[in-house]
């Protein structure tokens, strides 16, 4: 079935909005950077045929949050499905600015590791805390989560000790 233009409209709302939200859950969610295209791919699909079914009783973010993270989770079943082996985190890049390469090194090295750790998580705590990291409230998160809000920050709250635990323990 073909979306509606105004379907057509809040797609390119919505993929103007939230491309980079899109593109972290995809980062986080999937290490080899074929699949990760794939997924991104497939997030943008779901949602431009989703919207025809949109009708506002939920803001656009929420939807598009629930709608994302959906198609996340369905690749990561299809993945482990398929028992398809992780790729390793290396990609080709641009030549950096040697300048700054000390820091640089340093930060892709700390969000390596953050995305490892959070594709180690359960399904749900990995919603959670990319959610969290998309800096969404409680509130926001239970809304797409279908959880209640209490439940989603004490969720958080352990997320944010088992990180900070699993930080410390690899860099001793």
């Amino acid at each position: 079935m073909k979306p509606s233009q105004t379907a057509n409209q809040l797609y390119s709302e919505a993929a103007d909005q939230f491309a980079y939200a899109m593109q972290r859950l995809a980062r986080a969610t999937e290490a080899h950077a074929e699949r990760r295209r794939d997924l991104l791919q497939d997030m943008h699909v779901q949602l431009w045929k989703s919207l025809d079914a949109f009708d506002g009783r939920c803001s656009l973010k929420t939807w598009v949050y629930r709608v994302i993270h959906n198609t996340a989770a369905s690749h990561v079943s299809r993945e482990v499905r398929q028992s398809v082996e992780q790729a390793d985190l290396v990609e080709a890049e641009q030549v950096p600015d040697f300048s700054d390469l000390h820091l640089m090194v340093e930060r892709d090295d700390a969000l390596a590791k953050l995305h490892d750790w959070i594709r180690s998580l359960k399904t749900s705590d990995r919603q959670i805390m990319t959610l969290y990291l998309e800096d969404l409230s409680a509130a926001e998160i239970s809304e797409i989560a279908g959880l209640k809000s209490g439940a989603i920050a004490t969720r958080i709250s352990r997320l944010k000790t088992k990180l900070t635990h699993d930080f410390k323990e690899t860099s001793q």
